[in-house]
């Protein structure tokens, strides 16, 4: 069997599904990918077992079909010093034997049973499908993912949560100390069947198929679908399919935690406020890593201090404030993620009391959007 393929086309996409594969696996032929060659194009397969990613494109010359085995990795580094340029495959199924030709040279594999390589798994019983914008999957998933938990006490915490509501598609992300969620008033889901609650499908996407969904999507014009069973959830894209196992279980109530009150709100340039943050931050106490903000009128003062090394730091910052003063403290780690993941010049605080989670909003939101970022303040010492 004879192929031919763009070493630049084939790289980008060999990379792309490279993500899902793990350091170490259970099963030595996850640490391949699996070439399948039909009527003309090429499909390659990657997976980690919870998660597989099936990439697809077309080959420039191609005389029979064929299914293979490659060691990833050695692949990888074989064409990533490669320019531009048609690469020559030539597969002998007899002796597993697989030469990759180039301008200059040639690589030679022992190639492996593609029979071998686990199977992608059909959805069971399909609970729905739904098809979505891929900028807005990709804007839900952005705007979120950073605040998802790593906690194996609390595994359903780790992942992005997707709520599709007949009127809505609603993003979340939470680790108990920061929230993100935004949600999309321009989606509309199927209305649920009768007897059904609204808002019951629910899938929650874990970190690692979330991260790699951030990391195609941007280059996708096209709708994404969305096929889902109890358990598993399958994105299909123009070139990409993925299909991931969903997380397990209960994710909790998300709007009981969001404050709907807080009486005080600071208008400030995001910008100037993140980047003092970051300066302040550096003398944080590396212990909890908390910040102060002193705010008064039209004035946020930002300090930290480390008594263990008798360093400290401070800095204000303009903003719009004219009511009482506020003394509040917050982990700089988690406010400057937050206000990283904002995207507007000037973003509002609405706050409350030192003991109550304070919301980081937007200043504008984008058309048909609503983005809350939530965080739970930290004791200060009064003394």
């Amino acid at each position: 069997m004879k192929f031919i393929a763009s070493s630049t086309t084939l790289l980008g996409h060999l990379q792309t599904i490279s993500r899902v594969i793990n350091p170490k696996n259970t099963l030595p032929a996850l640490d391949n990918f699996l070439f399948k060659i039909e009527d003309g194009r090429l499909t390659v397969t990657a997976s980690d077992a919870e998660n597989t990613l099936v990439t697809t494109m077309d080959l420039v010359e191609s005389d029979s079909d064929g299914l293979f085995c490659i060691p990833a990795k050695n692949m990888l580094e074989s064409l990533r010093e490669i320019a531009e340029q048609p690469l020559h495959f030539e597969f002998t199924a007899d002796s597993m034997e697989l030469n990759i030709y180039y301008r200059n040279g040639q690589f030679n594999f022992v190639a492996q049973d593609g029979m071998e390589y686990p199977q992608l798994r059909p959805l069971k019983n399909k609970l729905g499908e739904i098809v979505m914008p891929a900028s807005l999957l990709y804007r839900g998933i952005a705007s979120t993912l950073f605040a998802a938990a790593d906690d194996e006490l609390r595994p359903v915490m780790n992942g992005v949560v997707m709520d599709i509501f007949p009127d809505n598609v609603t993003f979340v992300a939470s680790d108990a100390h920061k929230l993100a969620k935004l949600t999309n008033a321009s989606f509309h889901g199927e209305a649920p069947a009768e007897g059904e609650e609204v808002g019951a499908s629910t899938l929650i996407i874990p970190r690692k198929p979330a991260s790699i969904l951030k990391n195609i999507l941007p280059k996708e014009s096209e709708d994404v679908k969305i096929i889902f069973d109890e358990n598993n959830a399958m994105f299909v894209m123009s070139d990409y399919t993925m299909l991931s196992r969903l997380l397990e279980g209960r994710f909790p109530n998300y709007n009981a935690v969001i404050p709907q009150n807080n009486p005080y709100t600071v208008l400030v340039d995001r910008l100037a406020f993140l980047n003092a943050l970051k300066r302040v931050s550096v003398c944080a106490d590396p212990a909890n890593n908390l910040i102060k903000l002193d705010i008064t009128n039209n004035n946020i003062l930002i300090t930290a201090q480390n008594i263990d090394f008798s360093t400290s730091a401070e800095e204000n910052v303009e903003c719009q404030y004219d009511s009482e003063p506020l003394s509040l403290g917050f982990k700089a780690v988690f406010l400057i993620d937050i206000i990283s993941n904002i995207t507007t010049p000037e973003i509002l605080l609405k706050l409350a009391d030192p003991s109550r989670a304070g919301l980081i909003l937007p200043s504008v939101n984008e058309e048909s959007e609503e983005l809350q970022m939530l965080l739970m303040p930290m004791m200060i010492n009064r003394s």
